[in-house]
């Protein structure tokens, strides 16, 4: 893990070729076991506290990690550190874009802050972890440099893309986008908010991690670094989940159900939550306390696909009309909010309690040398349970789901929005129901639009539950990085 030579294999940009080179010491994990240790720090603790210094603050804690049995568990010590703020992405390059740039904002020009990073970098142990951003068949190689405290968030992404052995990188690997991991410069620079910017150029998309969620980065950031690329080849990542379902008859149908965060999607690949008595709680009317239930005898057999990141690669699509996808990522980074107790959903609980590898979990309860439970979540400050509790599974631990990031076609086609409660008294946008069927060419403009819904759970925003809002193109648009026009044209 700590052989001088490996560096040599990496192709990297000058400043950090110089930055790495000359930092205090670095690490490229052979195993995920040798990552996985690195998460509980030098002396191998059963909890360890993520720090950093401040100056003229000292001491600033951002995160702890519990060794529990069924991998680490972390938490955060600040509320908006738990969820992803729909605000942070800074674009620090000056190729066309809608998104706010860095200089625009700060009113100074990224690569003063730049080379302030790699200055910083160098004052650190540093793990170098290759992975393939997309994944392993047609992804594209990626590199994250990340300080040694914060090998959580290295293990994450690793299990969210695929951990790639130093083993397997031969000379010469250059690679199509690089994250860095600098969490101080969150208090440093930009008054504890959360920020992530990119750095795009013809051949190199750089993310600028600013913070320890992964959510903007080691989650949403691959998905700016495929869709930027994806940009430049004329495909399209969409920000959706897709399955196999089998009928009791044994046909075979796929679908891919888009929308916001908070849409729906992994909610789609669950079994079906039955009463006590099977029968099915269609909704509790919120006026009179009414249940409504159905019957439903048999359903249909869930093939699990994707979950929130589906590739529609050219090198993929055929000449049969239908869109041909595979799942983006190795590993799904899965809310747990609907977890409430035990026996919610079988399927995750049974993986996370007897994991085959060690597992990353956050915003959950844990006690060291205990098991994590997905439904016991940790407290906000509010004294209310964190409304994101995460945990990433890897795919090839579901059951039944479609092998290997194999493509298939996708039959049919859906879109989600979260509804709110609609009543006589405080009518809104719930009216819509529960199933509408649309023409493609409303389809194309309910894609431009993507609402969000009622009460994101997965973003740090106070105004969540205020009214229908606009994800924007594709909603895949928080995660873009170029120009909505163009975006348009392409789901054309």
């Amino acid at each position: 893990m700590f052989i001088e030579s490996f560096f040599n294999r990496f192709v990297l940009p000058d400043d950090l070729h110089e930055a790495v080179a000359n930092c205090q010491w670095r690490c490229y994990p052979e195993t995920k076991d040798q990552l996985l240790e690195l998460c509980y720090g030098p002396t191998h603790s059963s909890r360890y506290d993520v720090n950093y210094n401040i100056p003229g603050k000292g001491v600033f804690k951002e995160a702890e990690v519990v060794r529990c049995k069924n991998g680490p568990v972390v938490n955060f010590m600040e509320d908006y550190m738990r969820r992803r703020d729909p605000d942070c992405m800074r674009i620090g390059d000056d190729l066309p874009t809608d998104k706010p740039r860095f200089k625009d904002v700060y009113g100074y020009e990224f690569s003063k802050l730049r080379g302030e990073t790699m200055d910083w970098l160098r004052t650190q142990g540093l793990i170098l972890l290759p992975f393939h951003a997309g994944g392993k068949y047609f992804g594209y190689d990626a590199l994250m440099v990340c300080p040694a405290n914060a090998a959580f968030f290295a293990l994450a992404l690793a299990n969210m893309q695929g951990f790639v052995s130093i083993h397997d990188i031969k000379e010469g690997f250059t690679p199509r986008a690089i994250i860095y991991v600098a969490p101080p410069f969150r208090m440093t620079h930009f008054d504890g908010k959360q920020v992530v910017v990119h750095q795009r150029s013809e051949n190199l998309h750089e993310v600028f991690a600013y913070n320890l969620y992964p959510g903007p980065s080691a989650k949403k950031g691959v998905f700016a670094i495929l869709i930027d690329i994806g940009e430049h080849e004329g495909w399209i990542t969409n920000h959706a989940s897709a399955t196999i379902m089998e009928t009791p008859y044994e046909n075979e149908v796929v679908f891919m159900h888009e929308g916001a965060s908070g849409g729906g999607k992994s909610e789609m690949l669950e079994e079906i939550h039955r009463e006590d008595d099977s029968k099915l709680l269609i909704g509790v009317h919120t006026v009179s306390g009414e249940k409504y239930y159905m019957n439903l005898g048999e359903t249909c057999k869930i093939k699990p696909i994707a979950d929130d990141m589906v590739l529609a690669h050219k090198d993929m699509q055929g000449d049969s009309g239908y869109l041909v996808i595979a799942d983006a990522e190795d590993g799904w980074f899965l809310r747990m909010d609907g977890c409430t107790e035990y026996g919610n959903i079988p399927e995750y609980e049974r993986i996370s309690i007897h994991p085959s590898e060690p597992l990353v979990f956050f915003n959950m309860d844990g006690v060291p040398g205990s098991t994590c439970l997905i439904w016991e979540h940790a407290m906000d400050s509010t004294g209310l349970p964190c409304p994101n509790p995460r945990v990433i599974i890897p795919r090839n631990m579901l059951s039944n789901i479609l092998p290997g990031n194999q493509p298939v076609e996708v039959n049919v086609r859906s879109f989600g929005v979260r509804m709110p409660p609609s009543t006589m008294m405080s009518p809104n946008y719930g009216v819509m129901g529960m199933v509408q069927f649309v023409p493609v060419s409303i389809a194309w403009l309910w894609r431009l639009i993507s609402p969000r819904g009622f009460k994101n759970p997965s973003i740090a925003d106070s105004n969540a539950g205020s009214g229908l809002k606009a994800e924007g193109v594709g909603s895949y648009w928080p995660f873009a990085t170029g120009m909505k026009v163009t975006q348009a044209n392409m789901l054309l």
